[in-house]
């Protein structure tokens, strides 16, 4: 009588996301960005990059790339999952001087593709924190829970966060 129910499959699926920068891993809450650090903009982690190259840290498509190249949005491929990329803080202000991207809106790219280049000393020269904050914006529609690492991370190979999917 109750096979039908036995049969089906209530496990949630659970969505690793690699590093896609090189550096160290550290809570949201210690950005100094009081939008990022409370959540406002979504959940995630935030990493002290070590190197200036941000790669796609999955399959996906550029859903925006910002003016000023400091920050990108993607979608993963397959989950609908997107990502907000933010390069510093406040490094807006820098109207793109020190960030090179190497992507457009609308371009599918493949995990590992260089997606910007920036130049971290130009950036702490300018007195802005290098703090890269790694955010799922729809993680309220698609996701259960989000649970971020922190240490040492390598940009491709390192797990960031994990996403469980909601069902």
């Amino acid at each position: 009588m109750f096979s039908k129910w036995r049969s089906r499959n209530f496990s949630k699926q659970a969505v690793e996301i690699k590093a896609p920068v090189s550096g160290k891993a550290v809570p949201l809450a210690d950005v100094p960005d009081e939008a990022f650090a409370a959540g406002h903009m979504g959940l995630g982690a935030a990493i002290e990059p070590n190197e200036g190259r941000l790669i796609a840290p999955f399959n996906g498509t550029v859903a925006h790339v910002i003016k000023s190249n400091h920050a990108v949005m993607l979608e993963q491929e397959g989950t609908g999952l997107q990502f907000l990329f933010h390069i510093g803080i406040n490094t807006v202000a820098l109207k793109g001087e020190g960030f090179t991207s190497h992507i457009s809106a609308g371009q599918k790219v493949k995990q590992g593709q260089l997606l910007i280049e920036f130049d971290l000393d130009r950036i702490k020269e300018a007195g802005y924190p290098v703090i890269t904050p790694v955010i799922l914006t729809n993680a309220a529609e698609l996701a259960e829970s989000v649970h971020p690492v922190t240490g040492k991370v390598t940009a491709g190979q390192d797990i960031l966060l994990t996403a469980v999917l909601q069902k």
